[in-house]
């Protein structure tokens, strides 16, 4: 890859794991379900209205968007909410990569082979060690609804595969169209009208700001960026570099939050990323030149590499 290539795919990195951080703010102005929805409805309004009809069948667009948008982010918020640190939610998030194979193993046919396999147990057993380390001082019932938010993630990978979308800000900003009327609607029951309203009417600058950087910043740059080096490298050059969203995401809560990194934790971080790095490397990635030429087509998928199994706020 090209000097600012790199530069571009550290940044989108830096991105997705700071954004861990304005999730974080954004919880402490708003109810969870209510900031999920207003974090799409900044993406997809008014933006719908000008980028033109999704390109791919509405009921793809429907179940990413739910699954994506209403299941993933809704439980990731309210795991947040609920006590899950903004650091080692960045780093359990990365699980994934694991369901991501499982699904596509079950739903599309696909058999991993002894590398990714291996990679996966690796990456398993640090999400086993997060989830030990974090039950000796953290609420269990939020270190299982990120857990949750992962595995909908990677259903929603599998989905992005099979709808093939062949425009990607077009498909972010339809599938991103879906999620606020539902998460509104469940805002209201679970959270009340009363808690929405006050929140609405006190709302501050910081609230505003992480709902510009989580929507707009996030998911609007972050992903038409992403895409942006997917489309002219190959996924085994570009992938690697989604290894380093928990290494931002944990030292920026560390940094900014006062997040504690315990050496278990460390430990995990260590385990999830280099099982994801096994995973998404082919043999001979790192040092076979094809796989960092410039391909000279764009990628049909729109999915994240890092979300992919043959691999990304």
């Amino acid at each position: 890859m090209r000097p600012r290539h790199i530069a571009l795919a550290v940044l989108v990195a830096a991105v997705w794991g700071l954004n861990f951080v304005l999730i974080h703010i954004g919880l402490q102005n708003f109810p969870p379900l209510l900031f999920c929805a207003l974090r799409f409805a900044v993406v997809a309004v008014p933006a719908v209205f000008f980028v033109g009809p999704p390109r791919v069948a509405w009921r793809w667009v429907l179940a990413v968007g739910f699954v994506l948008g209403v299941v993933k982010f809704g439980l990731l918020f309210l795991g947040m909410h609920a006590g899950m640190p903004a650091g080692l939610s960045s780093l359990v998030l990365q699980g994934q990569a694991v369901f991501t194979a499982l699904f596509a193993a079950v739903l599309l046919g696909e058999r991993p082979g002894g590398q990714r396999l291996a990679g996966l147990a690796v990456a398993f057993a640090g999400i086993g060690l997060t989830a030990f380390d974090h039950g000796l001082g953290g609420p269990v019932g939020a270190f299982a609804l990120v857990v949750l938010a992962a595995v909908a993630w990677g259903l929603s990978n599998v989905l992005t595969r099979k709808a093939a979308p062949p425009d990607a800000l077009r498909w972010m900003v339809w599938v991103s169209a879906v999620p606020p009327l539902p998460l509104l609607g469940l805002s209201l029951l679970v959270e009340g009208p009363a808690a929405d309203l006050k929140a609405l009417r006190e709302i501050t600058p910081a609230g505003l700001g992480a709902i510009g950087y989580v929507g707009l910043v996030s998911t609007l740059f972050g992903f038409v960026a992403w895409s942006f080096l997917l489309r002219d490298y190959d996924a085994g050059a570009v992938a690697p570099y989604s290894l380093l969203v928990p290494v931002f995401g944990m030292s920026s809560a560390w940094l900014l939050l006062g997040e504690r990194i315990s050496p278990l934790a460390g430990c995990a971080a260590l385990l999830v990323i280099a099982g994801i790095g096994i995973t998404a490397l082919r043999p001979g990635a790192l040092s076979g030149a094809a796989a960092w030429r410039p391909r000279t087509r764009p990628l049909r998928s729109a999915a994240p590499a890092a979300a992919r199994p043959a691999r990304r706020g």
